[in-house]
């Protein structure tokens, strides 16, 4: 992914809520699975880590990556934003 196609899926997210949140339980194999759901029906997604999840956002979003075979855009503080096209992609990126 481009600097560019990373800014322009930024840009989408900038005014989107947060549609999932991880606590203390951190990651689990169904919140994965929530994570992949959601993706496949949204391809961008926001997702808010709370104060009271002792792990570092970033590496959070790494495995999340991993294990959904999406790709990090970006994370600020405590928000995190993934991306991953649909079979059927509504978001046309730049070149």
């Amino acid at each position: 992914m481009t600097n560019k196609q990373r800014a322009y899926l930024s840009s989408l997210a900038a005014d989107m809520s947060p549609i999932l949140q991880i606590g203390k339980a951190s990651l689990t194999p169904e919140y994965t699975n929530a994570v992949d759901e959601a993706l496949e029906a949204r391809e961008l997604i926001k997702i808010n880590v709370l104060k009271n999840c002792f792990d570092d956002p970033k590496e959070i979003a790494q495995v999340l990556s991993e294990r959904t075979h999406s790709e990090v855009v970006r994370v600020i503080g405590r928000k995190i934003i993934l991306y991953r096209a649909a079979k059927k992609p509504t978001i046309k990126l730049p070149q």
